[in-house]
């Protein structure tokens, strides 16, 4: 199966990217704004994908520019499945903008109204995605989302500020990724209205503010409920890289020494390993899981790549200066014994582990 997503490094495209990354038999075919720059290319892109998720477009700026750009964006690409005479399932990422009259709304309407008439024509499968207001790690702040935006400032210690207490209806894009994927399977010709988690824009600004209180204090929050675990992720995607390793207050006394590995206020599970003088363990990347590593003896260095992304981040760590980092969803990372003795790390995950559910994808750093 060759999916080709469009938009693909924007917010919900990252996010599908790396849910699909973990899937087998899946291909992901990258559409960006150099794809719809060249005809070609766009062509290319159009014949050789099963299906196309139809995530690029505007949603800030002027609003002629809005309109027009999103409306151009689909038409192109209808032209190009029309030369290459292929009809792709398509899957259009829609908003309940659609039921108000601004320009972003309209030019969703008229873009799913362009494409559910082409597949029409061609008895090709169009799925028309309405969905809300959607958040998730690293997006960027005062552009996707006001979630983006508050995390962000209070992550760098700004006090943000609420200009309309208005209600929002909030979905995590890996929760959008998943449903994506089930319309791929699925092949659904209609509209599907994704619903959300209902919020205040002050008691999601509240909600923040008690998960970052809770972690500042080395506490992790509550994490049973999954809106308080996609916020908390993604509050703490802008505290990485800056922010670790974080120190933890050394306890020492005649009997020895003492500190507190991992406080929390919903349990989870904690291991214990040894790794040899050389040998790397990880190679991995979880969806949603929090995961702690913290080397209790020996010197180790701690890897941490964002997935799709080139750049590593190297953390070296000792079990001399107790030291841990919280690794962030959606990047690979791994832990390398650098030292010439045994090394013996304590992880921690707010989950027990379920290996029919291990949120384990492997990937290299």
């Amino acid at each position: 199966m060759k999916i080709g997503i469009t938009g693909i490094n924007g917010l919900i495209g990252w996010h599908l990217r790396a849910f699909l990354h973990g899937q087998p038999g899946v291909e992901v075919i990258a559409g960006d704004r150099s794809t719809f720059a060249d005809e070609t290319r766009l062509e290319n892109f159009v014949s050789t994908s099963d299906v196309i998720v139809h995530l690029a477009g505007l949603n800030r700026g002027d609003d002629q520019e809005i309109e027009s750009t999103n409306i151009e964006l689909t038409r192109s690409l209808i032209a190009a499945c029309e030369q290459k005479k292929h009809i792709p399932h398509i899957i259009f990422s829609s908003s309940t903008h659609i039921y108000r009259d601004s320009a972003y709304g309209r030019s969703k309407k008229i873009c799913a109204q362009d494409l559910r008439e082409w597949a029409a024509r061609n008895h090709g499968v169009f799925t028309n995605l309405i969905l809300p207001h959607v958040f998730g790690e690293l997006g960027k702040p005062f552009y996707n989302s006001v979630v983006s935006t508050f995390c962000h400032q209070v992550a760098n210690g700004e006090e943000p500020r609420i200009d309309q207490d208005g209600r929002l209806e909030l979905v995590h894009a890996q929760e959008v990724a998943r449903r994506i994927y089930e319309l791929v399977t699925s092949r659904r010709n209609e509209d599907v209205v994704v619903s959300g988690n209902p919020i205040t824009v002050s008691s999601l600004l509240e909600k923040i503010h008690q998960l970052a209180d809770s972690y500042s204090n080395h506490v992790i929050p509550d994490l049973r409920d999954t809106f308080s675990l996609d916020l908390f992720n993604t509050y703490r995607s802008y505290l990485f890289p800056g922010q670790f390793p974080r120190s933890i207050k050394l306890h020492k006394d005649n009997r020895g020494e003492l500190f507190e590995a991992c406080k929390n206020l919903n349990g989870g599970q904690i291991f214990l390993s040894t790794t040899h003088p050389g040998i790397t363990r990880g190679n991995h990347y979880h969806l949603s899981k929090v995961e702690r590593f913290l080397v209790v003896r020996g010197e180790a260095i701690i890897r941490i790549r964002r997935l799709f992304h080139d750049e590593i981040f190297e953390y070296p760590v000792s079990g001399r200066n107790p030291q841990y980092i919280d690794i962030p969803t959606l990047h690979t990372h791994n832990i390398t014994n650098t030292g010439d003795k045994e090394l013996l790390t304590l992880f921690w995950a707010h989950e027990i582990f379920d290996p029919n559910s291990a949120d384990t994808v492997a990937a290299p750093v």
